[in-house]
């Protein structure tokens, strides 16, 4: 949708949250209309967006094709949804040392740190925690863990290890029938990576289905529109950032809530986020967090944590990770940020 500040859609972001909407910069001179291209990828939509000008238009199309050839490939190896995926080959290996490649073990150490930076909430080892929200099975010898796990959850953020290996591989060390959904991590990942590709773009966009890897040109300012949750077509903030005085190049935004992807099971409600604390869709407060940071990756980490820790156990998280910013609403209808976000927020 094109209006008067000429609003793309961009989305709705992995994790449960609402869509983000990437505005074009605000000029300090002539209008710079972004140059977008849009693909369907990851079980959503994967967004370039380029300020260029209409003479580098056929180079701009170019350089979104090659990004997206990319992150096609990246995502062919990272999803569950596919059992020729090596993420698939890795959670149906039965054993414990398992050779992965460099993409794989890249997104793997991710991960890793994004468990640490998250204070354990972000668990990427809840593949089977995930399945039986939804109400699906769980066989083989994951099945047998989950049995003594039913009882008494023991969380497993750290029960796994990777040892290095030549040109960027690694062995996955991990207790039998350890499991691992990337879900938003890797699209984090993702986007963080894809715009590492578009280096000779001073200000472009990747928005990885919701998680916005975003770098933007001195003088230039980016607009993200954080939509409201509670009513289709309406926004809760709208967020100015750029490169200026005192302000990084570089962000990453990404959002998280419980408002989507939820399953009536049992006759009961049950959402994706899972509490790696308990095992099963998180209790809280928050229906929805949006996070920047200095990376997708990390915003999209740091999101889902917040939500999982509830509004005064996450914004406290936030502060302590020293987040750039956050924006929380809450199940009573409160919309709370840190004050740091407050020079970010646009009109």
């Amino acid at each position: 949708m094109i209006g008067a500040r000429d609003l793309v859609s961009a989305g709705a972001p992995l994790g449960g949250g609402a869509r983000a909407d990437v505005r074009r910069p605000i000029p300090t001179a002539d209008p710079i209309v972004p140059l977008s291209h849009t693909a369907t990828s990851m079980g959503g939509r994967l967004m370039v967006y380029l300020d260029a000008e209409a003479v580098r238009s056929a180079e701009a199309s170019r350089a979104s094709a090659a990004v997206v050839a990319r992150v096609e490939s990246w995502a062919a190896r990272l999803t569950r949804h596919s059992d020729a995926s090596e993420l698939s080959a890795l959670n149906a290996d039965p054993r414990d040392e398992v050779p992965v490649g460099p993409t794989l073990a890249a997104v793997l150490r991710a991960g890793r740190s994004a468990i640490g930076q998250s204070e354990g909430l972000a668990d990427i080892t809840l593949l089977d925690e995930r399945l039986a929200a939804e109400g699906l099975a769980v066989e083989g010898p994951a099945a047998d863990r989950s049995l003594v796990e039913a009882a008494l959850h023991v969380s497993r953020a750290f029960d796994w290890s990777m040892v290095p290996g030549p040109r960027g591989t690694a062995v996955v060390r991990r207790p039998a029938g350890l499991r691992f959904d990337l879900g938003g991590i890797g699209k984090g990942w993702i986007a963080d990576r894809a715009l590492r590709l578009l280096a000779d773009w001073p200000s472009a966009v990747i928005d990885a289905d919701g998680d916005l890897a975003i770098r933007c040109a001195p003088g230039k300012t980016w607009e993200v529109a954080v939509d409201d949750p509670r009513a289709p077509e309406t926004t809760l903030a709208v967020l100015s950032l750029a490169a200026a005085a005192g302000l990084p190049a570089r962000w990453g935004v990404a959002t998280s809530g419980i408002s989507i992807h939820r399953w009536a099971v049992g006759g009961q409600m049950r959402h994706h986020l899972i509490d790696p604390r308990t095992g099963s869709p998180a209790v809280t407060d928050v229906t929805q967090a949006t996070v920047i940071a200095g990376s997708a990756l990390r915003a999209e980490a740091l999101a889902k944590a917040a939500v999982i820790a509830g509004s005064a156990g996450g914004l406290a998280l936030l502060e302590r990770a020293g987040v750039r910013g956050a924006v929380v609403l809450t199940e009573r209808g409160e919309t709370l940020a840190l004050p740091q976000t407050l020079p970010l927020l646009g009109s």
